[in-house]
This record gives structure tokens, C-alpha cells and sequence, in this order.
């Protein structure tokens, strides 16, 4: 994933964990016995954790966090110290921050796999031809060149020339 993909990805899932923040600290502050102070205290550190996770595109630690918030939510609910208002308040919003989590996710996985195909792609554009090249492979190199022709007797210093007397045609 390249910087530009993942900082709007980043974006997106703090936007998320900062809804899922802003509603939970609203029902928080609503007056009544809707929600305990010590319920409010527990479940506030776990929004924290979703928001930390989410704000670092930890979105693995996110969603477990998230689990965490639910299970206190349902513990809280279950001793009385959650009113079933905002049971549902809560719950609304964490389903809305998994979703975004999980599409997320599945947008990593996706980029993943695209970099995984392209660089097998690029790998397979870069590897060698089987088939044989037309250059000569080094072990038929090409035969050195004829020695040049002269006199068997000559020195070789008149290499190419007659040394046989001749002057010429037809001069004898």
C-alpha cells in the first residue's frame, strides 16, 4: 500500500473511532443513572484503545479493543450500571466503527494481493527467455581468421605479396 492509499485509510478509521468517542462520552455525560461512573470510567479506556488502534491503522488491535468494549458494555449492562438506552446507543456506534474496521481490512487484504500480483507479474517479465537466444554461446566461438597468404619460403614480412620473382603479367 502506497502512503497516498494509506493516510485517507488512516483518516477514515480516526474519523470512526472519533464518532464512536464523541457518542460514547455524550451518553457519559447524560444526566440520570443511565450509566455509573465506574462502568463510564471502564468502558471510556477501552474507547481509548479502539481510538489509539484505529489512529495508528492497527486495525487487528482495533477490532480486539473493540470486542473488549462490548464485553465490559454487556458486564456493565448485565450488574445494572448500563441503562438499556444507552446499551443500544453504544452498541449502534460500535457496530458502525466494526464496519468500517472490517472494510478496512478487507481494503489491506485487496492491496495486498494486488502488490503480490504485480510484483509476480513484474518478476515474471524479468526472468530469463527458455528459448534460446541467436547469440553463439562461448563454447562455439567463431574460428579465428585465415592466416593471409605468401610465399611458403618468405619470411613474413611480405605477407600477401609474390615472392616467386614474377614482375608482373607478362613480363619475363
Amino acid at each position: 500500500m502506497t502512503l497516498g492509499q494509506a493516510i485517507p485509510g488512516r483518516l477514515f478509521l480516526a474519523c470512526s473511532a472519533a464518532i464512536l468517542t464523541a457518542s460514547f462520552l455524550g451518553a457519559c455525560a447524560s444526566p440520570g443513572n443511565a450509566l455509573h461512573r465506574e462502568a463510564a470510567t471502564q468502558l471510556q479506556a477501552r474507547v481509548l484503545e479502539v481510538t489509539q488502534a484505529s489512529s495508528q491503522n492497527d486495525t487487528a488491535s482495533a477490532l480486539k479493543a473493540l470486542e473488549g468494549l462490548e464485553a465490559d458494555l454487556s458486564a456493565a449492562q448485565a450488574k445494572g450500571q448500563v441503562s438499556e438506552e444507552r446499551t443500544r446507543s453504544i452498541t449502534t456506534v460500535a457496530t458502525a466503527v466494526r464496519t468500517d474496521l472490517k472494510e478496512a481490512v478487507a481494503a489491506q487484504q485487496a492491496a495486498a494481493a494486488k502488490a503480490a500480483e504485480d510484483a509476480r507479474i513484474a518478476a515474471g517479465q524479468a526472468a530469463p527467455s527458455p528459448f534460446p537466444t541467436p547469440e553463439a554461446p562461448a563454447s562455439q566461438a567463431a574460428p579465428a581468421p585465415a592466416p593471409a597468404q605468401g610465399n611458403a619460403a618468405g619470411n613474413g614480412a611480405d605477407a600477401g605479396k609474390n615472392n616467386s620473382g614474377d614482375k608482373g603479367k607478362g613480363k619475363n
